[in-house]
Formats: structure tokens, C-alpha cells, sequence
């Protein structure tokens, strides 16, 4: 069960967005406080609130954000559906590697 070129490309832009541990934290705090404003994003960090609204750009280009205005602020949320399609894309590689090293086992055992 290999990828498409379409969805390794996908898959691709979704990890090199994850790939950067600025949007890695931000992803990491959605996902455990719900939807955040940039306001709340940048307090109490050392990046600056331009650099905060660039990473969130970027992961909503991959797909995993997505803003709605609350009054004068944009609230951002996640993108449930792009993390499932990312632990997909995990589990696949995690049973072709079961597969090989079975395979490997084999060999070397028979």
C-alpha cells in the first residue's frame, strides 16, 4: 500500500511544516487549549508576534490551521482531519518497517 505521488506530496508539505519547532510548540498548544488568538499565541514567548503569524501561515498552507474572526482578533484552530491524515502516513511507514525487519528476521533465521 504505497503512497500516490499526490499524497506523498501532501504528506510532504505536512511534515516540513511539523519539521519546525516554533510550529511544532504552536501545533502542541492547540491541540491542548483549544483555539488561540495570535495575542495569546505570542504571550509569554520570546517570538515575536510577526514570526507567530508567519508560522501560522505556513501551517495553514499545509493544511493544519485554519483562522475564524472572533470581534478584531483571528482565532486559530486545527485542522483535525490533516493530524489523522499525518498518523495514516506514520502507521503506513511503521508497518512496511514491521514488514521489512519480519522479512530481514526470516532471512537471517532461516
Amino acid at each position: 500500500m504505497d503512497a500516490t505521488p499526490g499524497e506523498s506530496s501532501r504528506s510532504a508539505s505536512l511534515f516540513a511544516a511539523l519539521g519546525d519547532e516554533t510550529r511544532l510548540r504552536i501545533v502542541s498548544r492547540l491541540c491542548g487549549e483549544g483555539p488561540l488568538s495570535i495575542a495569546k499565541l505570542t504571550a509569554g514567548s520570546e517570538v515575536t508576534r510577526q514570526a507567530i503569524t508567519k508560522h501560522l501561515r505556513t501551517l495553514a498552507e499545509a493544511g493544519l490551521l485554519r483562522a475564524r474572526r472572533d470581534g478584531r482578533e483571528s482565532v486559530w484552530e486545527l485542522e483535525p482531519e490533516r493530524l489523522d491524515d499525518a498518523r495514516r502516513y506514520l502507521d503506513q511507514i511503521s508497518r512496511q518497517w514491521d514488514d521489512a525487519l519480519e522479512r530481514l528476521r526470516r532471512l537471517v533465521e532461516g
